[in-house]
């Protein structure tokens, strides 16, 4: 692995310091960050509670395997949320707590290919940089998969070779995707889960803003979800990410869980063992609390729809303002240079945004965040709508 350190790429927001270094701002407004996509809103009350309540559990090992308690909170969310049949999540073999999904996606691809160099990844462009730095540590080839508006902002699955299907290990997918928002519909999944089988790959479905969504009537899918409603129900070669931390704005609780083909879960327990990551006591007490209730997560739901509002309202006769079906980002297309916008717009509204080219990389002359930035609507509703203004009063100049 620490031959392969090198290859890294510096992470999105070292390259945003790096932009912004030297420079100072002309304007004298209070600085707006919505650059990283930190949920600020206030986390449910409960969750505290049962922390503080928990608090003596740091006299003791946590498992790796976490409590039975805890998985069975998470199959029991998982199976009526995603109207699975609750016999087919077993919490004993197909549930396992992470620290987060930053940590599991990372370390599950460690678990789960062999280095080598003929071996690819595929990954959607943008996208979240654990993936390709996974990818490349674990001594395998990221293969970008374009998104863009042109595609839906979502990968183009039918135009990939069989050689490349052939050399796949792990697929990528996020869904609701960042930073465009966009979900996988149910024949996608259902192909993706067909491809899986024909050329015997791993589907990674990255699911953790499955939660923040804009119509109550229209809820993202999950591929195990998928899975199960054409009778591949023991979810072979599928797994799945969920988080607490945009669910319930506790993202340095630091709890998820992956969920999904029972013996790549076992081969990851095993690593995980090896690995020293098993969830503090007082984490998972407190996410099993969090998990077991809705309401705060609907209230969390509505905020955000009233900020991509505040967003159009104001900015949406001078730019397209494109809300989409879940997280909380706006990924905003701007004229020229996503860097240039990005800079200009510190110097002069002391605001920073993340220009897009710092998620995605160039493939076949196509970047897809070259004129793009992520603007993340994490912050209060004054505050965005401050934001807002201050985007409009930059574009007016």
């Amino acid at each position: 692995m620490k031959s392969s350190l090198s290859l890294l790429h510096k992470y999105p927001f070292e390259k945003l310091t790096l932009l912004k270094q030297g420079i100072k701002t002309l304007s004298n407004k209070q600085h707006i960050a919505l650059s990283i996509g930190e949920p600020k809103h206030q986390p449910p009350s409960f969750i505290a509670d049962e922390l503080c309540r928990q608090i003596t559990g740091i006299s003791k090992y946590p498992s790796t395997k976490g409590l039975p308690e805890l998985r069975k909170t998470m199959s029991a969310w998982f199976t009526q949320r995603f109207n699975i049949s609750t016999d087919l999540i077993d919490p004993e073999s197909q549930i396992l707590p992470v620290n987060g999904t930053r940590e599991a996606l990372f370390s599950f691809v460690q678990a789960c290919v062999d280095p080598d160099e003929n071996s690819t990844i595929l990954i959607p462009n943008p996208f979240y940089q654990i993936y390709e730095g996974a990818a490349l540590l674990a001594g395998c080839k990221p293969y970008y998969l374009n998104a863009t508006e042109e595609s839906g902002f979502l990968p183009d699955f039918d135009n990939i070779e069989p050689k490349l299907w052939l050399s796949c290990k792990i697929l990528f997918i996020c869904t609701p995707g960042n930073p465009a928002g966009y979900t996988f519909n149910e024949n996608q999944l259902k192909k993706l889960i067909e491809l899986s089988q024909k050329y015997d790959f791993i589907i990674a479905s990255d699911e953790c803003y499955s939660e923040i969504y804009a119509d109550e009537n229209n809820k993202p899918l999950s591929l195990l979800q998928v899975a199960a409603s054409i009778g591949h129900d023991n979810f072979e070669k599928c797994i799945v990410f969920h988080s607490l931390s945009k669910r319930s704005n506790v993202p340095g609780l630091r709890s998820g869980f992956v969920a999904g083909d029972k013996n790549i879960i076992q081969d990851f327990f095993k690593y995980r063992t090896y690995h020293g990551c098993a969830m503090p006591l007082y984490a998972q007490h407190a996410s099993i609390v969090a998990w077991q209730d809705e309401q705060h997560v609907s209230n969390n739901r509505d905020l955000y729809r009233q900020k991509f509002k505040i967003f159009n309202e104001i900015l949406g006769h001078k730019i397209k303002i494109e809300i989409p079906p879940a997280g909380f980002y706006i990924w905003l297309k701007v004229e020229g240079s996503a860097e240039k916008f990005s800079k200009q717009l510190f110097i002069e509204q002391n605001m920073t945004v993340l220009p897009g080219n710092y998620l995605s990389r160039s493939v076949d002359g196509i970047d897809p965040g070259y004129d793009r930035v992520r603007i993340a609507l994490v912050s209060t509703l004054d505050e965005c709508r401050e934001a807002a203004e201050r985007i409009l009063e930059f574009l007016n100049k």
